[in-house]
Order: structure tokens, then C-alpha cells, then sequence
């Protein structure tokens, strides 16, 4: 038997080299941009930041942080980025957001809620401790905290106000503008936020909360092992019987599942933004097609309704925080007042 040996020819050798040097690039660059995502390796903000604090209604202490834009490029209107579920203000999402917002010429504020982290210790009333966070606190009482963050950015001088809320964030928004209609918002944006209804209780899970509720026992946790949504395996008897108590027109808020009720969205009169990243997000096309057709159905609702999808981003956005912001940025400069001259106004 012959056996032959080929050799490679000159050109086959150069090709051969120069995809080596290829893939060997690509995978140096693929390196530097997750090294670059990792929150440790986030740079100083170019523009100033300053950490805030609010007092809510009810004597709840909340914290944030504002990202303030150069005075030349400063626009008239704040934006107020609220955070999703078992997170807080300082997510470096949030945070590159703000930056980015700031580049933008937006002054915008990233402020925590009393559902910011799993479990937190909001306030002492006495010796006893009220806890707030995913786990055990009240959402439905959320609407207390974004009128403290929309009061303080009225005493910085804005008149109006864009609402940017982000996962379990973006249901607080709405509901907050559903419930309140506060005329000093000009826009309210849903960052990956859901759009079908709420699920029903179980009867022994309802009656087991409102026992334990009814006993002064509200933070005992209890157990849904077969929740769909992993994030509520566990919660709080108060915290589960906040959430099962939500009205039926604010459960499905877009009007999905009912055409007989007026979903709390046709309380919602200002413009209004939906978005989802599309790589791995809880929504896609699909969802925001179904949105805008719910709402189009309504006799009122939003003013405009507007939809986006973020590329290659996933539910945090990261690495798409820029993106983001410039999809912000593009939509609330349509919303901006302008004065006869066509300018933007200045801040009060």
C-alpha cells in the first residue's frame, strides 16, 4: 500500500494563517467587551452625581442617586428610573442608563422603593420592625414612594417628568399614573415589563394569608412551590395578600383576558413607551403588538402609544444600557414643551 503525504500549498498556508488571526481576534474582542460589562470594571461618571434621599407620606426613607448633565445641554423635563424586582437603585444597569441619560442632556434619578433588594428593614414604628423588599413588602403601596421622588424632582426645579419603570418597576409606573393621573407627567415608559394578566390565588393560600394577616403575622413567610414565576416561590403572607387584593381593571391592566371591564390602562392619558430587549427578554414583537392592539381598542387611554425593541439585550440590558437611553432620549424629545420660537423651555 502507498501512502502520500500532501502538502499544504503557499496559498493555503496564508489562508490558513490569516483565519487563525481572525478567530483569535474576535475571541481577544468578545474578552475585552465581557470584561468591560462586569460592574467592577464601570469608570467614574463624566458628569456629576449625587446620592438623594426621600421621605414618603407614610415616614418611609427611600434612596437614589441623580445623574446631572452639563448646563448647556440640560433639557426642561427629569427622568425617573424605577427599579424591577429583587433589585435596587444602584444596579449597574440603572446606573450606565442614568450616565448615558446624562450624556443625553437628561437629569435623571434612579430611586429605590420600598420593594428594592429580596428583604429590607424600611422603618421602626416603636419596637416593631416593617420590612419592605420582594419578599415582604407591599407593592401596592409603591405609588406612596414615586410621589416622594416626583415631589423632589419638582423641588429641583422640574416641572414634568418622564416615568421609566423596569421589569416589576414598570407595573409600579403605570399603576402609579393609572391611579394618580398626576399632571406633572408627561410620559410613562415600560421597560420589559408584563402585559398579561395576573393569576388567580389558590383558595387555601388566600384564606391561609388573610389567617395569618388577621393574627399580626403578615411578614411570615409562605411557600408556592408551584408558582410559574420563580422570583414568588416565597413570599410574605401581607406581601401575597397585597398582590391577590389588586383590582380586577389593575390585575389586567391592558385589558387581555376582559373586554367587559375598562382596564386601568384607559386611566393612563399621557404618552406612553414600551420596550423589550431580544435576546432572552419576558416579552417580545409578539407582546408589544398585542399591547398596542389592546390599548387601540379602548375609547380612551394613552395619548400616543409607541413600542421598541432593544437589540441583543437581554432582560437587564446589559451591555445595551446606551441603547437604551437613546431610545429614551429619541421618544421624550418628541414629548418635550416648546415655546413659540419652537425652543425647549428652561427649568422653573
Amino acid at each position: 500500500m502507498e501512502i502520500r503525504f500532501f502538502a499544504p500549498t503557499r496559498r493555503k498556508l496564508v489562508i490558513a494563517v490569516a483565519l487563525a488571526l481572525i478567530g483569535m481576534t474576535f475571541l481577544l474582542i468578545l474578552r475585552a467587551v465581557i470584561l468591560s460589562r462586569r460592574p467592577e470594571r464601570m469608570s467614574a461618571g463624566k458628569f456629576p452625581e449625587q446620592l438623594l434621599y426621600v421621605r414618603t407620606d407614610d415616614n418611609i426613607v427611600e434612596g437614589g442617586v441623580i445623574f446631572t448633565p452639563p448646563k448647556d445641554l440640560a433639557k426642561p423635563v427629569a427622568i425617573i428610573l424605577i427599579h424591577g424586582w429583587g433589585v435596587n437603585f444602584y444596579q449597574p444597569t440603572y446606573v450606565a442608563i442614568g450616565r448615558a441619560l446624562a450624556e443625553r442632556g437628561y437629569t435623571s434619578i434612579a430611586g429605590n422603593t420600598r420593594m428594592h433588594d429580596i428583604g429590607n428593614v424600611e422603618a421602626w414604628r416603636g419596637n416593631k420592625r416593617i420590612r419592605g423588599g420582594g419578599y415582604w413588602g407591599i407593592a401596592g403601596d409603591e405609588v406612596r414612594d414615586l410621589a416622594a421622588w416626583i415631589d423632589l424632582a419638582e423641588e429641583r426645579g422640574f416641572k414634568r417628568v418622564v416615568l421609566v419603570g423596569h421589569s416589576a418597576g414598570a407595573a409600579a409606573v403605570r399603576t402609579y399614573q393609572a391611579q394618580i393621573q398626576d399632571p406633572r407627567v408627561l410620559g410613562v415608559v415600560l421597560a420589559s415589563g408584563g402585559i398579561y394578566a395576573a393569576g388567580q390565588a389558590g383558595s387555601n393560600e388566600l384564606a391561609e394569608a388573610t389567617r395569618l394577616v388577621a393574627h399580626g403575622e403578615g411578614e411570615a413567610l409562605m411557600s408556592f412551590p408551584k408558582h410559574s414565576d420563580p422570583s414568588k416561590v416565597n413570599l410574605s403572607a401581607g406581601t401575597f395578600l397585597d398582590m391577590v387584593s389588586i383590582p380586577p381593571e389593575f390585575k389586567d391592566f391592558f385589558g387581555v383576558q376582559t373586554t367587559t371591564t375598562n382596564p386601568a390602562v384607559t386611566r393612563i392619558r399621557c404618552p406612553l413607551l414600551a420596550f423589550y430587549g431580544t435576546s432572552g427578554d419576558v416579552g417580545s414583537k409578539k407582546e408589544l403588538e398585542l399591547l398596542k392592539s389592546c390599548i387601540g381598542r379602548q375609547s380612551t387611554g394613552p395619548s400616543r402609544v409607541d413600542t421598541a425593541l432593544i437589540l441583543h439585550a437581554d432582560h437587564m440590558y446589559a451591555g445595551a444600557e446606551a441603547q437604551v437611553a437613546q431610545t429614551i432620549t429619541e421618544w421624550a424629545n418628541m414629548l418635550l414643551p416648546r415655546d413659540s420660537s419652537g425652543k425647549w423651555p428652561g427649568r422653573k
